[in-house]
């Protein structure tokens, strides 16, 4: 019996049960009609009273149709089992063969089972429990693409930093060299002892860089939101600039109209905003304008410039991108700027587009929160 199926299981068990039920009732039916007595009372000039044993005759009658009584039995013990195992096994047939896909991780896969009882609380559990496993898979392998992304981040950044690095470095190790063997223009010590002396700074600078980079994912970690009034918060941000811009000939404009509030990481967002506006003000000429304002709960830095190519575009958040037109250290900065910016709204979970101005040449950043 072990070996059988579920269905010819329940199928013999309930014959079983029902030929049982068919032999007692017979059995019983035999026994007390031996003992059958009928009484019948008669009155005709006085009482008589006439009792009737029925024995023989019953049990010569039960056993006259015994066999038609139990084949009929048997037929409807045989048809109502097969009825009984069918509408149990069915149901439980379907789930097993609906969990049997859910273990291939099948999607789309569900247990339709409509009814009240213990099997359809079965059938919804089964469901239930196969969604979550699908949505923890989902999210374990998001995470396993989000680390498998970070990792690859981590090697480029840190490729690229080496190969930005080894310029200055090379730098200053050639004009020292060139300067010990007192070669040529190089016996100036005093001109190319500042030149070494800038190109250290500038190294230290970007080294500096590099390493601020390389700590925004746990500074993330650590530092708790606050909600403040976004016009307020950057409005002391947007001071030096303001004062950079104007000695410049650019005209720097802050609209705080519209402004609202929102939750955000001071540190953080704050060295963003900084970095985008750095950038708005290297790359603003003179006499152009750059704004900065609000809109339906966006903050929007714009600057007159020439537009930057779809084809620089995509790349300028990439570290140490520098664009063909900018690639000097002094005019296009060390290509960080932008990849901080990329990077810390990532781990904001900060939506943001950098595109150009339909209405006018220039460049509009927008910071959706």
């Amino acid at each position: 019996m072990k070996r059988l199926k579920i269905f010819p299981k329940t199928f013999l068990y309930t014959l079983g049960l029902m030929l049982f039920i068919t032999i007692i009732a017979h059995g019983l039916i035999y026994f007390f009609a031996g003992s059958l007595v009928v009484s019948s009372n008669a009155v005709e000039n006085g009482t008589i009273q006439v009792a009737f044993n029925l024995s023989d005759y019953i049990a010569a009658r039960i056993i006259s149709i015994l066999p038609i009584s139990v084949l009929i039995c048997l037929i409807l013990s045989v048809t109502c089992s097969f009825l009984f195992a069918k509408a149990i096994t069915k149901p439980i047939r379907r789930i097993s063969a609906e969990t049997a896909r859910m273990a291939l991780l099948e999607k789309d896969v569900k247990c339709n089972i409509r009814s009240g009882d213990e099997i359809g609380a079965l059938a919804d559990n089964i469901n239930g429990l196969y969604q979550s496993l699908l949505s923890t898979i989902r999210n374990l392998e998001n995470e396993i693409d989000k680390v498998r992304e970070s990792e690859r981040s981590k090697v480029d950044f840190l490729r690229a930093a080496s190969h930005e690095l080894k310029t200055p470095v090379a730098a200053v190790n050639a004009m020292l060299e060139n300067m010990i063997l007192g070669v040529g223009k190089y016996r100036n010590h005093e001109l190319y002892l500042g030149k070494c002396k800038e190109l250290t700074e500038q190294l230290g600078g970007m080294i500096q860089e590099v390493l601020d980079a390389s700590k925004l994912s746990s500074i993330a970690e650590n530092e708790e939101t606050v909600t403040v009034n976004l016009a307020d918060f950057i409005a002391p941000l947007c001071e030096p600039y303001h004062i950079i811009a104007r000695a410049r000939g650019i005209d720097f404009c802050f609209d705080k109209s519209d402004s609202f509030e929102v939750n955000l990481s001071p540190r953080l967002f704050g060295r963003a905003f900084s970095n985008l506006l750095a950038n708005a003000v290297s790359y603003t000429e003179k006499d152009h304008t750059i704004n900065v304002y609000f809109k339906n709960k966006n903050l929007i830095i714009e600057n007159e410039c020439e537009p930057i190519p779809p084809e620089h575009l995509e790349h300028l958040f990439e570290p140490f991108y520098r664009p063909e037109f900018a690639r000097d250290r002094d005019s296009g900065g060390n290509g960080l700027g932008l990849y901080i910016v990329d990077t810390i709204f990532s781990v904001l979970n900060v939506s943001y587009q950098f595109i150009p101005m339909h209405n006018q040449k220039g460049m509009r950043f927008c910071i959706q929160l």
